[in-house]
């Protein structure tokens, strides 16, 4: 694979990531269980990756945190908020139809 080809899987993946942190963020959890549920559903991101990302969507009002201080080592769970919550499903529709719109496109590419 070209560097050029990376680039552009890893610009494809980065939506990705977001509509996929979105959706398991319906269920609130901590950012390393978050890496390895995305890596266990085939979505691998890195933890330099994922943290700003996190950060970033709470800043944009899409994700709420919380510190749990139940156990020896404090964790920062987040969830996704009603307006994460909103756009999860505006971006899952749209998703779906993009990949409609591919799946037509590839098939008459291949007839």
């Amino acid at each position: 694979m070209s560097e050029n080809d990376s680039a552009q899987l890893q610009e494809l993946r980065r939506g990705t990531a977001v509509l996929a942190c979105l959706l398991m963020l319906r269920t609130p959890q901590y950012g390393y269980a978050l890496l390895e549920q995305l890596a266990d559903a085939g979505i691998p991101v890195e933890g330099n990756t994922l943290y700003p990302l996190l950060r970033r969507l709470e800043s944009q009002g899409l994700l709420v945190s919380e510190w749990n201080t139940d156990e020896s080592r404090p964790r920062k769970f987040y969830r996704t908020s009603p307006a994460g919550d909103s756009l999860a499903t505006v971006l899952l529709e749209d998703w779906k139809n993009l990949q409609l719109s591919i799946d037509r496109i590839s098939r008459k590419e291949t007839s």
